[in-house]
C-alpha cells in the first residue's frame, strides 16, 4: 500500500463525460481475455496492453493502473436433442445473435480477474482490499461499473435502429385512413383473394385485402398481386400475415416509402380488423429471414466461401482474421486488402511505434494511430497462432476485432457509423477520403491508386477537339449483358427455368448457368465512342453534338477494378446482376492508354470573357419530384438537361439509362463548358456560417468546394488544413509506368443487393491464393475469380 501513497494525488473517478478504453488496448489488440490482461489508467482511463504500460508510464508518469485479466472455462452444455433447433433470426452471418452455420459448438463462462498494478516495476496488489485509499477504490469501481468508450459509441450510433437496422415510423401511421367495410380477419386458413396463394400474403391495413406478395429472384414467393393493389387503390401500408407477435413486433410494408417501417398504433390498425395481438404466434419467416434463405438457394454461397470442402486454416504474419463486428464484412475485406499494398505497411506498420508516440491527444479518436494498430495487429501475426493442442477441431480463431477502428471512421457518417451493410466500393472511397484529410504533410499511400483519366471532345459541327482530364482512384466498368459468350445455354436454362416455375418446381441450384462475360467486353465498352447531345461548342457558339472517348492518361502502381452489378431494373427495383466475368491474373492495358493531341487536330477555341455562355434552365417541379424519389440534385439536373426539360418520363427514363455512370452525381456542368467547372457556387446559408467563425469569405468558399458544400466537413476542413487555406491547392501528381498487371486481391459480395448479403476477400500471399472470411483464413483452394466484384491488379 505504501507504493500507492506517491501516486495518489493523479489518481481520478471517472466522470460520465469521460471515455473509458476497458475492452482494448488502443495501441494494440490485447484485451482482458490475452494472456498478460489489460491495464487502465486510474488516471486517463486509457487501456494498455503489458507492451505499452511502461512506455505509457515514462511519457506521462501515469504509475497506477486496474489490470483485468478474464480467464475462460468450458462448461457442459445439453445434447442438440434436448430443446428445439435455434431459429435463424438475423441476417448477419456468423456474428453474435445472428445466423450461425456451424452450431453445437462448445460452450464457455468467464470469470473476471482484477488486480491493482504499480509502476515502474508492475507491482501487482489483489483487489478487492478495503485497505485500499478511498480514491482508489472509487476509481476502480467506477470503471468497472461504467459502460466502455466503445459501448457508449456504439449505442450512440445506433439510437433510433433496431439490431442496427433503422425502420423509419411510417408518415401514414398516425393518421392512417382505415374502412369500414365490416370485415374480420379471421386467425388461420388465409389465402391470396386473386390466386391460391397461402404463403407470403399481406393484410392491406387500409381495407382488409389479403394478398400475396412480391415475386423472389428464385421464383417463388407471391404473384405480385399486394403491389399490384397498392398501385390501383394507394392504400400503403400491408402487414405480413403470420409475422405478427404478442409483443406487437411485425414486418410491415410502406409501398409509398419503398421500405419495411414500424407502426406504433399496429395494435389499433389490427383491431380494427379483429386482430387481437394477445393471441398472436409469429408462424411465417420474416423478410430478413427470406432474404438469408434466398441467398443461401445459390451455389454463389458456396462457391464464394469455398464451403464446400474442408479449407487448411493459416495461421502467423500476415494471415490474422477479423472479427464480424454486425455486418462489418465490407470493413474487414477492404482494409485485410489494403494492408497487402507496400505503401501502407511502409506508412503504418513499419512506422506504429514512431505514430503513437507523436500521438498527442486521445490515441482512440486519432485516424493515423488507428491506423498502424490495425495494421501492425494484421501483419504481426501475434493474434494468429495455432489452437493449443486438444482444442476443438473446429473452433474458430479469435482473429481481431476492429471496434475502435470501426468507431472512429464512421463517426458522424450516415452508413459507416451503423450496423447496417455497407457496399465495398463505398467504403474503400470513405477510407482514402480519411487518408487524404489525415495525410496532408506527409506522403498518402492512397497515392498508389491514383490515375488520370482523359476525355477527348470532338464536335461534330466543327470536327475540332478538345481534351480534358480529371482524376480517379477505381476503374469502374460497367457489363454488357448482351456480350455473354455463352447465350445460348444461358437462354436454354431460362426457358427451363420458366417451366419449372409454371409447374410450381424449382431448379436445383447447381444447375444455375449464368451468363459469361469476358472482361474484354467490359473494357470495350468503356474505350467505346460517345454521342454527347447538348453539346456547347465554341466553335460555332451554340449547341450541337460531340463524339467523346475516354482513355487512362497514366497507369497506377495498383488499379482496383469495379464490376458494377449493382443496379436497377426497369421498374426501379435494385437488382445484383448473376453474371461470370472472367477476370485474367495477368492483364495487359495499353490499349486504354490515352494519346494525347494528335497531329492535324485543331482545337476547339477557349471560351472567351465575352462570349455568351449559355445558362442551363430546370425545371424545379421537376427537379422536386425527382430528388423526393431519392435522386441526387446534380443526377436531376444531368437529366433535365439532356433531356431538354421535355418531362418527368423522360427524365426518369435517362437517369435509369446513366445510373451507373461514374459521375451520376458530381458536380454538373453543361458539356462543352468544362473549362468552368472550378466556377464553383458555394452553399449560400452554409457561406456566412462559416464566415462568422472569423474565417474570410474566400476560406469559407474554399472549405465548402473541398466538401462538396457539407458545412460539417467544411469545418473540419478548415481546422485540418491552415497551411492551405490561402495558398492554391498543387496539383495532384500521378505515378505512371507500364500498363502490364497481375492480379493480386479480388473482393466477393454474395447476396442480391450491396446492403445484404456478405463479403469475403481473397489474397494472392507468396504465390498461393488465401481466403479471409472475418476471422477464418485459409488457403484457397479453387478462388471463385469470375463472381468478384472489386479486382485489385499490380503493375508488373
Amino acid at each position: 500500500m505504501d507504493l500507492l501513497q506517491g501516486h495518489l494525488t493523479k489518481v481520478k473517478v471517472p466522470s460520465t463525460i469521460d471515455k473509458v478504453y476497458k475492452d482494448e488496448c488502443v495501441y494494440s489488440f490485447d484485451n482482458p481475455e490475452s494472456e498478460t490482461g489489460l491495464f487502465v489508467s486510474l488516471t486517463t482511463f486509457v487501456g494498455l496492453g503489458k507492451d505499452y504500460v511502461e512506455k505509457y508510464f515514462h511519457k506521462t508518469g501515469n504509475a497506477v493502473f486496474l489490470h483485468m485479466r478474464r480467464e475462460r472455462h468450458e462448461v457442459s452444455s445439453p445434447s442438440q436433442g434436448d430443446g428445439p433447433e435455434k431459429k435463424i433470426t438475423r441476417l448477419a452471418i456468423g456474428v453474435e445473435g445472428g445466423f450461425d452455420p456451424e452450431s453445437g459448438r462448445k460452450k464457455f463462462e468467464f470469470e473476471d480477474k482484477y488486480q491493482i498494478c504499480v509502476m515502474p516495476n508492475f507491482v501487482m496488489i489483489p483487489w478487492p482490499n478495503p485497505n485500499f485509499p478511498e480514491i482508489v477504490l472509487q476509481s476502480v469501481q467506477t470503471i468497472l461499473e461504467m459502460q466502455s468508450a466503445f459501448k457508449k459509441a456504439e449505442l450512440e450510433a445506433l439510437a433510433g435502429t433496431w439490431d442496427g437496422e433503422a425502420r423509419i415510423i411510417s408518415k401514414h401511421a398516425e393518421n392512417l385512413e382505415q374502412l369500414n367495410t365490416g370485415k374480420k380477419i379471421p386467425p388461420s386458413g388465409w389465402v391470396c383473394e386473386k390466386c391460391d396463394k397461402t404463403e407470403n400474403l399481406w393484410l392491406n391495413l387500409t381495407d382488409g385485402s389479403i394478398l400475396c406478395g412480391r415475386k423472389f429472384y428464385d421464383g417463388t414467393g407471391g404473384n405480385n398481386h399486394a403491389v399490384e393493389h397498392y398501385d390501383q387503390t394507394g392504400h400503403p401500408l400491408a402487414v405480413k400475415l403470420g409475422t405478427i407477435t404478442k409483443d406487437g413486433k411485425a414486418d410491415i410494408f410502406s409501398y409509398s416509402e419503398d421500405d419495411l417501417v414500424e407502426d406504433p398504433k399496429l395494435n389499433d390498425h389490427l383491431a380494427h380488423w379483429g386482430i387481437n395481438l394477445a393471441n398472436m404466434e409469429k408462424t411465417e419467416k420474416s423478410m430478413i429471414e427470406l432474404e438469408l434463405e434466398l441467398n443461401q438457394k445459390t451455389n454463389e454461397w458456396a462457391a464464394m466461401q469455398e464451403s464446400e470442402g474442408k479449407l487448411t486454416p493459416l495461421f502467423g504474419p500476415g494471415y490474422t482474421g477479423m472479427v464480424n463486428l454486425g455486418n462489418s464484412c465490407y470493413l474487414n475485406s477492404v482494409m485485410q486488402m489494403m494492408f497487402t499494398i507496400p505503401n501502407f505497411v511502409a506508412k503504418y506498420v513499419n512506422n506504429a511505434q514512431q505514430i503513437f508516440e507523436s500521438c498527442s491527444g486521445d490515441p482512440a479518436e486519432d485516424f493515423n494511430a488507428q491506423m498502424a494498430k490495425l495494421g501492425a495487429g494484421l501483419l504481426s501475426g501475434r493474434y494468429s497462432v495455432p489452437p493449443p493442442a486438444g482444442s476443438p477441431v473446429d473452433a474458430d480463431p479469435p482473429g481481431i476485432s476492429p471496434a475502435m477502428f470501426k468507431s472512429l471512421i464512421g463517426k458522424g457518417h450516415a452508413d459507416f457509423s451503423t450496423k447496417k451493410q455497407q457496399d465495398a466500393q463505398e467504403f474503400f472511397l470513405h477510407i482514402l477520403n480519411l487518408l487524404e484529410r489525415n495525410t496532408r504533410n506527409s506522403s498518402n499511400p492512397s497515392d498508389s491508386f491514383k490515375f488520370k483519366i482523359e476525355e477527348r471532345y470532338q464536335c461534330t459541327s466543327s470536327d475540332k477537339v478538345k481534351y480534358t482530364h480529371r482524376a480517379d482512384t477505381l476503374l469502374a466498368l460497367n457489363i454488357p449483358m448482351e456480350a455473354a459468350v455463352n447465350r445460348e445455354e444461358v437462354t436454354a436454362y431460362e426457358a427451363k427455368k420458366a417451366e419449372a416455375e409454371a409447374q410450381g418446381k424449382r431448379l436445383d441450384p447447381n444447375a444455375l448457368v449464368r451468363p459469361r462475360i469476358k472482361l474484354f467486353s467490359c473494357l470495350e465498352l468503356f474505350t467505346q465512342t460517345e454521342t454527347i447531345n447538348q453539346f456547347f461548342s465554341t466553335a460555332i457558339n451554340e449547341k450541337t453534338t460531340a463524339r467523346k472517348t475516354t482513355r487512362l492518361a497514366t497507369f497506377p502502381d495498383y488499379l482496383l477494378i469495379q464490376l458494377k452489378k449493382f443496379t436497377m431494373r426497369e421498374d426501379w427495383v435494385p437488382i445484383k446482376l448473376d453474371v461470370a466475368v472472367e477476370m485474367p491474373d495477368i492483364l495487359d492495358l495499353n490499349p486504354l492508354r490515352a494519346t494525347g493531341p494528335q497531329p492535324g487536330e485543331e482545337k476547339l477555341p477557349d471560351l472567351g470573357e465575352n462570349s455568351p455562355v449559355p445558362e442551363p434552365v430546370y425545371d424545379q417541379n421537376i427537379i422536386s419530384e425527382l430528388m423526393n424519389m431519392g435522386f441526387p440534385q446534380n443526377a436531376c439536373k444531368r437529366a433535365l438537361y439532356f433531356t431538354q426539360n421535355s418531362s418527368l418520363e423522360f427524365a426518369m427514363a435517362w437517369i435509369m439509362d446513366h445510373i451507373s455512370d461514374s459521375d451520376f452525381a458530381d458536380p454538373f456542368m453543361p458539356p462543352g463548358l468544362e473549362k468552368h467547372s472550378d466556377d464553383f457556387v458555394p452553399n449560400m446559408e452554409a457561406l456566412p456560417m462559416i464566415m462568422g467563425m472569423g474565417f474570410t469569405h474566400s476560406q469559407a468558399v474554399k472549405a465548402l468546394k473541398n466538401t462538396n458544400n457539407d458545412i460539417e466537413r467544411a469545418v473540419d476542413w478548415i481546422f485540418s488544413h491552415q497551411d492551405e487555406l490561402d495558398n492554391p491547392a498543387p496539383a495532384p501528381e500521378f505515378k505512371d509506368g507500364d500498363s502490364n498487371y497481375k492480379l493480386v486481391a479480388f473482393i466477393s459480395h454474395m447476396g442480391t443487393s450491396s446492403m445484404v448479403g456478405h463479403y469475403v476477400v481473397h489474397i494472392l500471399k507468396e504465390g498461393r491464393w488465401v481466403i479471409f472470411n472475418d476471422n477464418k483464413v485459409a488457403l484457397s483452394e479453387n478462388p471463385p475469380k469470375e463472381l468478384g466484384y472489386l479486382y485489385l491488379y499490380e503493375r508488373m
